[in-house]
């Protein structure tokens, strides 16, 4: 019989898990992979019912998947997408691999006896630990590319191009919806004198600076942008002009109290800023933005160092 000696050996050490059951869920067949990587022998194994001797799996969800293959005579799947694994083995690549855990494909096979009815259910466990990683190490990569992508590299905050893709956005709502927002823009008072005083590198940590305060005060529906060089924006969602006023005072006052530091040089500065809250008479965003500037430079005009709302 060396034919069945042969498959014996091969259902033995083939790299893939072999789990065979009865319709009662008792193990009938646990090959080399399943004894290697769960620790529990061949002999233990058979003859066990499986959820008794693996209490951590889902018993509900795997019951209706053998129970399907069983009723229907067809194959059942889960990737390991949908579910990452379904016994808990550890990969057996640690120091090269990616992740500490085994993820797992999984067919469910129907074996049918010499009656042609099914009796018994083969599990087959894929170990796909490799194509996983890969393929979520890939996913943080794009996602990290594209959150660069509409980063201001030097503040963190958005950069220009989605800052205004998300004034649109907050536009459009307020189109469909009426729902109430408000615009701040404002800018560093003096920032040219700030750069040739100190240097450009100097300029860079106030404007750091600038971004790092503005974080600390907006609320998580705050959506802040870096504008220019020294321009800032922030939209404001479900606030009134009032509501806006009072927040942007709060960021001026913080950063006249600020002090930078640079290679021993102590750096003050102010801002100045423009509020205008969204009418119903605006057709474009860039009414909104526009209203919101010269409300800006109106606090230049009057002397610097003050919050201006936009009046209609």
């Amino acid at each position: 019989m060396p034919r069945l000696h042969w498959l014996m050996q091969m259902l033995q050490t083939v790299d893939v898990g072999l789990v065979v059951v009865d319709r009662a869920f008792d193990i009938q067949l646990w090959n080399g992979f399943m004894e290697n990587h769960s620790g529990v022998r061949t002999s233990q194994a058979r003859g066990n019912n499986i959820f008794s001797l693996f209490p951590e799996l889902p018993d509900q969800w795997l019951t209706r998947k053998i129970e399907s293959v069983f009723t229907l005579d067809s194959r059942a799947y889960s990737t390991w997408e949908q579910r990452p694994h379904l016994f808990k083995f550890k990969s057996y690549r640690p120091l090269t691999g990616k992740s500490e855990q085994m993820y797992q494909n999984i067919t469910i096979i129907p074996l049918t006896g010499m009656d042609k009815r099914v009796t018994h259910a083969c599990i087959l466990v894929y170990d796909v630990t490799d194509i996983a990683t890969s393929k979520i190490e890939l996913e943080k990569a794009n996602q990290e590319l594209a959150r660069l992508s509409r980063t201001d590299r030097l503040t963190g905050l958005n950069n220009r191009g989605h800052w205004e893709e998300r004034l649109s956005q907050e536009f459009s709502r307020f189109k469909r919806s009426q729902t109430l927002s408000s615009l701040v823009m404002f800018d560093i008072d003096h920032f040219k004198q700030v750069n040739d005083t100190f240097g450009h590198q100097a300029g860079d940590e106030v404007i750091k600076r600038v971004a790092s305060t503005l974080l600390s005060l907006q609320r998580e529906t705050d959506i802040s942008g870096r504008y220019g060089g020294e321009e800032f924006g922030v939209i404001l969602p479900e606030t009134n002009a009032e509501q806006a006023s009072i927040m942007s005072e709060r960021l001026r006052a913080k950063l006249e109290a600020a002090v930078v530091e640079y290679e021993g040089q102590h750096i003050s500065f102010t801002v100045s800023l423009g509020v205008c809250e969204i009418t119903s008479d605006m057709t474009e965003y860039s009414q909104w933005l526009e209203r919101a500037d010269q409300a800006l430079y109106r606090s230049k005009r009057n002397g610097r160092n003050q919050t201006t709302v936009h009046s209609t």
